[in-house]
């Protein structure tokens, strides 16, 4: 990562008005169709979340704004992505658990697998924000969610997205998520996109998993 000069990028009026302001975080609420994910879930035996981290990466990594976040009073650039899993571990805790992003589903469902199994038995947090920008996540697997607002705390400011159990309606699947995002880094257009993409990547999801 390096630090850039915020008046030569296109972040440069978000930067004045957004990173000192007691609020700069923003968060959306948005209704996913992800009956591909379940489908493909059970029928090639892969976990859910981890499809879901893949199409999130997959989602942001066309949107240049994820590329870019302010760091304390910085702005600073990227040339990676990672997506973040909080994972229960071995005394019954919790640990963040950071996975780089690949194009590749393989290699992104073997980094998953290996990675979330290491952070369950060390109970230590795999942490990759010093090279990549990391997504953050958080599965509430024990309820239904209608949404959720993260914390501002002013000092993780990484884009942020929150979900529960999924729903079943008759013969399709939804699963209400919401996304956080610092004003800085991006605009609700970029946030949008981003979401568009996301439900493109699940719809997708079938012909991703067949091509690789």
């Amino acid at each position: 990562m390096r630090e850039v000069n915020p008046i030569e990028t296109a972040r440069a009026q978000a930067f004045g008005l957004w990173m000192q302001a007691p609020n700069p975080m923003v968060t959306f609420f948005k209704t996913l169709d992800v009956t591909p994910l379940v489908r493909i879930s059970r029928r090639k035996g892969l976990k859910f979340n981890m499809l879901l981290d893949y199409c999130i990466g997959r989602a942001a990594s066309s949107v240049k704004e994820f590329y870019m976040l302010p760091v304390d009073s910085k702005l600073v650039q990227y040339d990676n992505l990672a997506v973040n899993t909080i994972v229960c571990n071995r005394n019954g805790g919790l640990n963040s658990c950071d996975i780089l992003y690949t194009g590749q589903l393989d290699e992104f469902n073997r980094q998953y697998l290996h990675y979330t199994s290491e952070v369950a038995q060390t109970c230590q947090d795999r942490d990759l924000s010093a090279g990549s920008m990391v997504i953050g996540t958080s599965a509430v697997l024990d309820t239904e969610l209608d949404g959720a607002v993260g914390m501002n705390s002013g000092i993780y400011n990484n884009p942020f997205i929150i979900w529960g159990r999924y729903r079943r309606h008759w013969f399709r699947y939804t699963l209400p998520i919401s996304f956080q995002f610092h004003h800085t880094q991006m605009d609700g257009a970029h946030a949008g996109r981003f979401l568009a993409n996301l439900q493109t990547e699940i719809n997708r999801i079938s012909y991703t998993v067949n091509n690789h």
